[in-house]
């Protein structure tokens, strides 16, 4: 009888380790099991932007080979050490695709199972309507995941924009007062916060040559023809309209005929939009007291392309330019062009300033 219980007692903690080993069982390679009918729960964070930590929970999710982000199939990596009969651990991929979609983990049996996730985007600016702005003027911003934007300030102030409206691709502000000459926008959504590589400038701070109309004690220093015009404008009403002829030598822009513009160290940078003629063209900036000679001279050190039919902003420091280099007070300034040599071209200038 005692040798019966005995074995009886043998069989049951055999059958018992069988049992504990089973429901410990690891695949070959030493990670979890896989499940013939896994059961997802939910994957916390709900929502996340590029790189962040989720985990996954529920029951039966182990053996997973590959887990897959459904916009444009984006794969994110995980270690398998991670990833239990209950739980996995894994990253959003950097470049996973924003918004509302299914992640996909397939595990080892072949079974794939799907959880609902958002992938939060932050903002990107790619391009934007203006540079300058005034008070209670209007910017349009181009660009990805603007569509969520809750707060754009200036950057280093508590300054808000007015966000006038939004969608996916564009975000268009409102400017207020502010007393700084330039400052980028820090513009914070779902994901987080960005600052903008585009600085904008504030024109009232700004050095006025021309923007809507000549700037004080400026005016047309031009060889050739050239008017204020209504007819196109990048800011405001009005834009500069310089005509070079045909085969001249030709030089547009401004003068100072009295006191001239001053040499002043708060000059950082010469800005201008320019729309161009009817094909590229190459221009040279040009000014009384630069190196290279008299206004409308031979120096070439400061070129500009020109595209065609289009506006196009110039950005260029005041060190690099040399306005001043021969005297402390230039009268003239402007572009010039040796030709046109095959017809004559028009170009339109506007917001031609120092900024401070």
């Amino acid at each position: 009888m005692k040798t019966k219980i005995q074995l009886f007692a043998l069989m049951f903690a055999f059958v018992a380790g069988i049992t504990l080993f089973s429901s410990c069982e690891k695949d070959e390679n030493g990670y979890s099991e896989a499940s013939g009918s896994p059961s997802p729960g939910t994957i916390d964070p709900g929502q996340a932007a590029g790189n962040e930590v989720l985990t996954l929970t529920g029951s039966g999710i182990g053996g997973v080979t590959s887990v897959i982000f459904e916009k444009d199939s984006v794969e994110a990596t995980f270690n398998p050490n991670f990833n239990t009969e209950s739980a996995i651990i894994f990253r959003v991929p950097s470049d996973a695709i924003p918004g509302q979609q299914s992640i996909i983990f397939k595990n080892s049996k072949g079974v794939e199972f799907k959880v609902p996730f958002k992938v939060l985007g932050l903002p990107a600016v790619l391009s934007v309507s203006n540079y300058n702005f005034v008070k209670d003027g209007e910017i349009v911003l181009t660009g990805k995941n603007l569509g969520d934007v809750s707060s754009v300030v200036f950057q280093g102030t508590t300054t808000p924009l007015t966000v006038v409206s939004k969608t996916a691709t564009t975000l268009t502000l409102k400017m207020p007062e502010t007393t700084f000459a330039q400052a980028k926008l820090e513009i914070t959504n779902e994901a987080g916060k960005i600052t903008t590589t585009q600085e904008f400038v504030n024109l009232d701070n700004a050095f006025h040559i021309f923007t809507d109309a000549y700037g004080a004690g400026i005016d047309n220093g031009s060889w050739g023809p050239a008017e204020i015009t209504t007819t196109v404008a990048k800011t405001g009403t009005s834009s500069f309209k310089a005509g070079y002829n045909k085969g001249n030598w030709s030089a547009d822009g401004f003068a100072n005929w009295g006191t001239g513009i001053e040499k002043s160290a708060d000059f950082k940078y010469f800005s201008f939009w320019v729309k161009g003629a009817d094909r590229d063209l190459t221009f040279y900036i040009t000014g009384d007291k630069k190196a290279g000679g008299d206004y409308g001279n031979s120096d070439r050190t400061t070129p500009i392309t020109v595209p065609a039919n289009v506006w196009t902003y110039f950005k260029l420091k005041i060190s690099d330019v040399g306005f001043w280099a021969n005297g402390n007070s230039m009268q003239r300034m402007g572009w010039w062009i040796p030709g046109p040599d095959d017809a004559d071209a028009v170009i339109y200038f506007d917001d031609v300033i120092f900024i401070k």
